[in-house]
């Protein structure tokens, strides 16, 4: 894992098409911006682990019903 250290206004480019920028910084809590290509998903880390998890339950839905034909 790279660590780097940021502060308020300060970007990180990723691959060329990704910008981070550090937009403020209030207590413990870091607001970012993020500019990235529209056919790259950007999501909250539990949001993508709800979109994985109920993707892993539909495929499990599909494959039964196809043993049950």
């Amino acid at each position: 894992m790279l660590v780097l250290s940021r502060k308020s206004k300060q970007k990180i480019i990723i691959s060329d098409n990704i910008e981070i920028e550090i937009l403020s910084i209030e207590g413990d809590q870091v607001k970012i911006g993020i500019n990235a290509p529209k056919d790259i998903d950007v999501n909250r880390y539990e949001v993508y682990e709800a979109i994985k998890k109920e993707n892993n339950a539909a495929s499990k839905k599909i494959n039964i019903k196809r043993f049950l034909n």
